[in-house]
């Protein structure tokens, strides 16, 4: 199973092997034989591509959920000694800013050094779908207010208000405050459509009766800023995030929004069974009491 989830998230044979620490040919008679004995093909395969069958998409699944199960197993009964091992795996928006992240960390492995943690980061839609389906322990997330992460237990970290971003150049750089109906005629670079980081402005521009031009959507923070600085658009972004950004870049200035969007930070983590590793960090941010 361990092997078919390999293959399934990297679509490479020989990057599973190598994930797994075994030869490909290993791997790939491994997985051979498993589809021998269930009767069907999980995997399409050709020369330069490699994607799961409709079988395959449905085993995935279980693997997943067992090998969940497993794992949880192994580090509960190595808890039960006092002793946190096994692995945690750890989502993050690119827009955290209610904790430091690299410093929980530090602090987290000072304590359990036995656990292995893996990163990744996405949307917040993603990240708490991951939770859900058991590829994620953990995750920090952004919403906008009003919403809370749906199926995972969850804690408010901070709730923050966005600030206008705009090339340093710009009509509105070092006005005191503007409001959504003075910007609205701009051209705006942001999110993707549909994405809870995008959710968060779409909403308050709505909620205001307003429209707005978003010419350019981008999913990377850096690049949305470039392209500010570049003179291309202005952005609606989390002040606690992008004002130490800022205070480093002479390209871009940051204007108070009066009525603008306001978005919460979360905690979220499974509501099924959480194990040792997921404990122990809440333990160390210091969440452990209020779950």
């Amino acid at each position: 199973m361990r092997y078919v989830v390999a293959v399934a998230e990297t679509r490479n044979f020989t990057r599973a092997a190598e994930r797994c620490s075994v030869v490909q040919s290993s791997l790939s008679h491994r997985i051979a034989g498993l589809e021998r004995e269930l009767g069907v093909k999980l995997f399409a395969r050709s020369s330069r591509r490699v994607e799961l069958t409709g079988a395959g998409e449905a085993f995935l699944v279980g693997a997943r959920e067992c090998l969940a199960a497993a794992d949880r197993a192994i580090a509960d009964a190595v808890a039960a000694t006092g002793v946190v091992r096994g692995r945690l795996a750890v989502g993050v928006i690119v827009t955290t800013a209610a904790v430091d992240v690299p410093e929980l960390l530090q602090r987290y492995r000072a304590r359990y050094p036995d656990v292995h943690v893996l990163l990744r980061s996405g949307r917040s839609d993603e990240l708490a779908a991951a939770i859900r389906s058991g590829e994620l322990d953990i995750a920090f997330l952004g919403l906008p207010e009003g919403e809370r992460p749906s199926g995972v237990e969850s804690i408010a970290l901070d709730h923050d208000e966005h600030v206008l971003v705009v090339p340093a150049g710009h009509r509105l750089a070092g006005v005191s405050r503007v409001t959504l109906q003075e910007i609205a005629e701009e051209t705006f670079v942001d999110f993707a459509s549909g994405t809870p980081g995008r959710a968060q402005s779409d909403q308050a521009f709505a909620a205001a009766g307003l429209t707005r031009d978003v010419a350019y959507e981008a999913g990377v923070v850096e690049l949305i800023t470039r392209l500010i600085a570049r003179g291309l658009g202005v952005a609606l972004l989390p002040s606690a995030f992008i004002r130490p950004l800022a205070a480093d870049d002479p390209g871009l200035a940051l204007v108070p929004v009066v009525d603008g969007p306001h978005r919460i930070e979360y905690l979220a983590w499974s509501r099924f069974n959480p194990s040792p590793a997921t404990r122990a960090l809440l333990d160390v941010l210091g969440a452990g009491a209020q779950t």
